[in-house]
């Protein structure tokens, strides 16, 4: 599973609202639904995404969980 926790906190830290970027940078809010429900996303939108936010890699914005594991922040 993908899950797009980590983009919001780097969304948060650069000063970048979901609003600013529907109006500013022209992400349709389809993709920011999907991306609110860690829906797929075509990989065009993670690399806008990163660019936007000055990414130094993809795990500011995305985290993989395999399957049957649920996310722990002691990664136990």
């Amino acid at each position: 599973m993908i899950i797009y926790d980590k983009l919001w906190e780097t969304m948060r830290s650069k000063g970048i609202s979901q609003n600013k970027l529907y109006k500013e940078y022209g992400v349709s809010r389809a993709q920011i639904d999907r991306l609110k429900h860690n829906r797929t996303v075509y990989t065009s939108t993670l690399d806008m995404l990163c660019g936007i936010l000055g990414c130094d890699d993809i795990s500011d914005v995305v985290t993989y969980i395999p399957d049957g594991k649920k996310e722990d922040p002691n990664g136990e």
